[in-house]
């Protein structure tokens, strides 16, 4: 079975070169985002801009969107709480997207430390197999308790 997979791949590979050696890649130009200023629940906050990249060489459909760390011991802000814009967009290959980011903290939200990803990848397209890839900054705030 092993043997029938690998010609099939060499196969593949030698009928159509350029779709088995394309590279899908994405980048976010920011460091960790550190707020370090209190915020205050009900408060409407402007983050750093997010430079998204396409470091492949097709062009694709890209999408920004919130996720977190599986264990992290700090409270997770919804993702309801982002306005990504645009929160999706095409980019030519080795092209880039300024992506605004905006934090809209819900007036009754529970004070403390929150920590979340800003996370750039391709949007997946079709059926069948798909490789995941992602970049992603860091962020983290604090919340002080309302009154």
């Amino acid at each position: 079975m092993r043997k029938i997979l690998t010609v099939i791949v060499i196969f593949v590979v030698l009928l159509f070169p350029q779709t088995a050696l394309a590279k899908i890649g994405v980048g976010v130009g920011l460091g960790k985002v550190q707020i370090d200023e209190q915020l205050s629940p009900g408060g409407i906050y402007k983050l750093p801009t997010l430079p998204v990249l396409n470091t492949g060489d097709e062009a694709g459909e890209y999408e920004v969107e919130v996720t977190y760390f599986s264990d992290q011991p700090e409270l997770r802000p919804d993702a309801s709480w982002f306005s990504f814009t645009p929160q999706s967009f095409p980019l030519d290959a080795g092209g880039s997207q300024l992506v605004d980011v905006s934090l809209s903290l819900p007036v009754d939200m529970r004070p403390g430390n929150y920590s979340a990803f800003l996370e750039a990848h391709p949007v997946a397209k079709g059926e069948g197999v798909t490789i995941g890839v992602a970049a992603a900054t860091k962020l983290n705030f604090t919340v002080k308790p309302s009154g």
